[in-house]
């Protein structure tokens, strides 16, 4: 398994950021793969694979490029450069397009895991990357970067909060398959075979992204980054969401609850298992923009929930006394002729 040797003060110092860069390889991993993996993935592969596969297709050249970086067990670094605080898309695929040619082709004989073919020995590799990963930039993120943008927001309020509960051990153990923290100042990565890399003094980040993708990426010594993929609802209504309590992912109001505040409130409280905008509200909850703002100041005066600034968005997300009167509406059910029930 590969693991890192991080020490109290970098991992004390580490953050969550959000990459346009990681969104966007994320996404062409999908677009790759031609599959997705929940409905609103499905009918965004609907629209635009159609033209990434015609574009390759008229590009045999990158077509085998983008094989050859994507590897089997290994991705051409190149193509995933750390994310950096703050920087741009624009800024981040700079650092693809000035890539090192010579150094490109080495990253991919390594992900290739063999010898690179006749037409990929040549110098403007970086170039043909950085135009297919600003292709799928104008094409298929930016025109939901927006959303996409405050969903990976929420995350990142929600990893927070778990951090607050359970510390580093409970925040990174669930952020992606493979990743736990083995104790004694190693962080276990993933499941491959690789040697240990001592990180101490370095910047560690956390980058999440909204396709089901993930990956690490570093530079020696300066900065490593971890990539997965964020909770919650993504990018369509249809996802449940899904949060620490779990028990309200599919977003059902529970007959009880909704007597006791009158079901809009109640589903605008269920829905905040995971930090949302009054923009995913009035999506998900069907319901205008003045009910969600009335429903959540009533919801705020009361305790159970509570907001948070991040980026530009401010997110609403359940208190723990909204947490025990969901749960506890849940576990009891509403009373009928047979009295309460009990979920098993």
């Amino acid at each position: 398994m590969g693991w890192w040797q991080v020490n109290a003060d970098t991992l004390a110092g580490s953050r969550f950021v959000i990459s346009p860069m990681a969104e966007v390889f994320a996404s062409l991993k999908v677009l790759h793969a031609g599959v997705g993996s929940w409905p609103g993935e499905q009918e965004w592969l609907a629209r635009h694979l159609p033209g990434y596969r015609a574009r390759l297709a008229a590009d045999p050249v990158t077509a085998l490029l983008v094989r050859a970086g994507l590897g089997r067990t290994w991705i051409a670094d190149f193509l995933t450069p750390t994310p950096r605080a703050g920087a741009s898309f624009e800024e981040e695929l700079a650092r693809v397009r000035d890539a090192a040619p010579a150094e490109v082709r080495r990253q991919l004989t390594v992900s290739l895991a063999g010898p690179l073919p006749e037409r990929l020995r040549r110098d403007d590799l970086p170039l043909l990357a950085a135009r297919l990963l600003e292709y799928v930039w104008q094409d298929a993120v930016r025109p939901y970067w927006e959303r996409r943008r405050r969903i990976l927001e929420a995350d990142v309020v929600a990893r927070t909060a778990r951090l607050s509960r359970g510390g580093w051990a409970a925040a990174l153990d669930t952020l992606r398959p493979g990743m736990r923290w083995l104790g004694g100042d190693r962080l276990q990565v993933n499941l491959h075979e690789n040697p240990p890399r001592e990180i101490s003094g370095a910047e560690l980040l956390f980058v999440p992204v909204t396709p089901k993708a993930g990956w690490v990426a570093w530079e020696d010594g300066e900065r490593y980054a971890v990539v997965y993929a964020c909770e919650g609802v993504f990018a369509g209504v249809g996802r449940p969401a899904v949060g620490a309590a779990g028990a309200t992912a599919a977003g059902a109001v529970p007959d009880g609850l909704g007597a006791l505040l009158g079901r809009g409130r109640a589903r605008v409280l269920v829905l905040l298992d995971s930090p949302m905008s009054t923009t995913q509200l009035v999506a998900l909850t069907g319901q205008g923009l003045g009910s969600v703002g009335r429903h959540l100041k009533v919801l705020l005066d009361a305790g159970l929930v509570r907001r948070r600034r991040a980026g530009r968005s401010v997110l609403y997300y359940r208190a723990p006394a909204g947490d025990v009167l969901v749960t506890a509406r849940e576990a009891t059910g509403h009373r009928g002729s047979g009295g309460a029930t009990r979920r098993g």
